[in-house]
């Protein structure tokens, strides 16, 4: 597959990233509910990391807040002597104790964001980062201080390039006006198409990074018989996690329209979630689905999604009339 552009930076990366808020491993809110994906074994986190890099790989996307820090200075292990072959973006916006692995608040002060890419920079074991994500909605008046900040740190050299991760397109475009905006952080799947955000994109040079594309699992094992367990945040979904019950089970809604559409999304040997990616691809040429991963063998089948491209037009249209 042909590479992707982060935006207005120019920098090339791969059609696919990896979202790393798994291999955090597991942190709370104050009330000790998961916002996690449960335990995770780090050293597999870092072998899955490095055969994602060999199999063409190169954008992986955390959050400073992911495992309170842990998935920032998991992915930096991981990346230690090839920084300059990847890019590497993060998030920041919420407060957290390394040491109890509870996140607390949100700071939307633009001095948190010179202290908080600095504690970034440093678990990550890197001198910049490729791309820098506000990770909460708030107001335009909190948001342009903030933008504004972010044009700091570029000219500083601590930066490339910024984006919001939001689901709301009138946030994305007020970031979107900045000179160094590069991108927009959204929700996007074969399940919750989203149009807006792929004509923003277009229409400013920015890239579309997927958040969620395979529907928090959804489209890749999880079903009724293998509902997640333990401390993840599937167990004891928020009202903005849809696709999953209380208990990890699939919700019936969506598990239908999944069934429904399944046959075409493994077409041409396609295993489900190649299938969810390669719809990504065929949407528009600016899209970069994120999956997250906890083993080498995922790792592993979401990379080799690019050997198999995008869906044909045809197939995104006999989708779409599943779906209907």
């Amino acid at each position: 597959m042909d590479l992707r552009t982060l935006g207005r930076t120019g920098i090339e990366l791969s059609p696919v990233g990896f979202g790393c808020w798994a291999i955090g491993g597991p942190f709370s809110n104050p009330a000790g509910e998961p916002l996690g994906w449960g335990v995770v074994d780090d050293e597999e986190s870092v072998r899955a990391i490095r055969r994602a890099v060999e199999l063409g790989v190169t954008f992986f996307d955390t959050a400073d807040v992911y495992g309170a820090g842990h998935s920032e200075r998991v992915l930096g292990k991981a990346l230690a002597g090839i920084r300059d072959q990847v890019v590497i973006a993060t998030k920041w916006g919420n407060t957290f104790d390394e040491s109890t692995r509870v996140m607390h608040h949100q700071d939307a002060t633009p001095e948190y964001v010179h202290k908080a890419v600095r504690a970034s920079l440093e678990r990550l074991g890197t001198d910049y980062l490729d791309l820098y994500q506000l990770h909460f909605d708030t107001t335009d008046e909190i948001a342009l201080p903030l933008r504004e900040a972010c044009e700091e740190l570029v000219r500083e050299g601590l930066i490339r390039g910024y984006a919001w991760s939001t689901d709301t397109l009138h946030s994305a475009e007020l970031f979107a006006q900045g000179e160094h905006c590069a991108a927009v952080q959204h929700e996007a799947s074969v399940l919750h198409d989203a149009p807006d955000f792929f004509a923003l994109c277009e229409r400013e040079d920015l890239a579309s990074i997927n958040r969620t594309p395979l529907g928090m699992g959804i489209l890749g094992r999880r079903n009724a018989s293998t509902p997640a367990t333990g401390a993840d945040i599937r167990t004891l979904p928020p009202s903005w996690l849809r696709y999953f019950d209380e208990g990890g089970v699939p919700a019936p809604e969506w598990w239908e329209k999944v069934t429904a559409i399944r046959d075409v999304l493994q077409s041409d040997g396609r295993t489900l979630a190649q299938g969810a990616l390669a719809w990504l691809w065929a949407r528009s040429p600016r899209t970069v689905p994120i999956p997250g991963f906890r083993t080498v063998a995922q790792a592993e089948e979401n990379a080799r999604a690019m050997e198999f491209g995008p869906l044909t037009e045809e197939q995104v249209q006999e989708i779409a009339k599943l779906l209907q």
